[in-house]
């Protein structure tokens, strides 16, 4: 059976992913170092970590098996559970990918590095209801595969 682990802490959808996990049957589990009411599923746990720096993506990634789903807007956790056998997703429904992961880490160290010189300040743009939706879609696809 798949199980999907999300790196909560700072994903905005958790909401979607429980309403998910009330369609399937796959095992989810809630990473995070401040814990979140996920209700009474028997089919999700949630996982309080230390707040020790990447402790969630520590657990995450001793933990997944080929075949699981990694729901992450981490990149260098999705790397990790790529090379794990494990699929990646991010939060606006884009599947991280062996040949594409190069380059989100190259262009992830550059836009720190472009930060840390103050060149370039902010984050990408807002998270959106599209964003939201192909989510839901990517995810519920990747669960039926």
């Amino acid at each position: 059976m798949k199980s999907v682990y999300v790196d909560a802490d700072a994903c905005p959808v958790k909401t979607e992913i429980l309403a998910i996990a009330d369609r399937t049957e796959a095992n989810f589990y809630i990473v995070s170092n401040r814990g979140f009411r996920t209700g009474d599923r028997a089919n999700v746990k949630n996982v309080l970590v230390s707040d020790k720096f990447d402790a969630a993506d520590d657990w995450i990634a001793e933990r997944v098996k080929p075949g699981d789903i990694v729901v992450t807007g981490d990149i260098p956790l999705a790397k990790r559970a790529i090379e794990a056998g494990a699929k990646a997703l991010g939060h606006g429904g884009r599947e991280f990918t062996e040949a594409g992961i190069g380059m989100a880490m190259a262009m992830r160290d550059l836009m720190s590095d472009l930060r840390a010189m103050g060149e370039v300040s902010g984050g990408g743009p807002a998270f959106s209801k599209r964003d939201r939706e192909s989510f839901i879609r990517e995810l519920e696809r990747m669960l039926r595969a």
